[in-house]
């Protein structure tokens, strides 16, 4: 990829953040570009991994680097998954680097910094670092507004009305 990457931010209540990483990264490997997405507090093995599993057969280089938020699984201690967020971050530096992607996907990173797992100032050191030309994505609830001025896009895509209100639970193929 040629040229500055910019800095896109999707976050809010609503469903589809992720998802709109997701179409970013088709709409760039549609474009040749490398695309390395990289996962924090989700365990997409739990739901059968579909879109990563896709992702990965289009040649997106995936990688997982925390395990699932504490709140969804009581054996996680807060102290570990900060500790993998931590060093998450310092693969993510090596790999941005050294792997010459063009775009980086951080799916709920927003969440790591929201719940204390991960120093904001941590993630803006990252951002500022970052090589000139990646493009850098960022998804999850509760953008700070420190992220949100460094952002050159940002969407908030806020729930207005949810299946789950009417006691509909997720499924497979929409929701996961």
């Amino acid at each position: 990829m040629e040229g500055t990457g910019l800095i896109h931010i999707y976050t809010g209540t609503g469903k589809g953040k992720t998802t709109s990483a997701v179409g970013l990264a088709l709409r760039a490997l549609s474009h040749g570009y490398k695309v390395c997405y990289s996962i924090f507090n989700k365990h997409p093995e739990k739901y059968g991994i579909t879109e990563i599993k896709s992702l990965e057969k289009l040649g997106v280089k995936i990688i997982r680097l925390t395990s699932e938020h504490p709140s969804f699984n009581k054996s996680i201690t807060k102290e570990s998954h900060k500790t993998q967020s931590e060093n998450g971050i310092i693969a993510l530096e090596t790999l941005v680097h050294t792997g010459h992607f063009d775009m980086l996907i951080m799916d709920e990173i927003l969440i790591t910094i929201r719940d204390g797992f991960l120093e904001e100032e941590r993630l803006i050191e990252f951002i500022k670092n970052k090589p000139k030309s990646l493009e850098l994505v960022m998804t999850g609830r509760g953008a700070t507004n420190q992220l949100i001025e460094l952002a050159d896009y940002v969407s908030e895509i806020k729930n207005i009305k949810h299946p789950i209100d009417k006691g509909i639970t997720s499924r497979k193929g929409i929701e996961y």
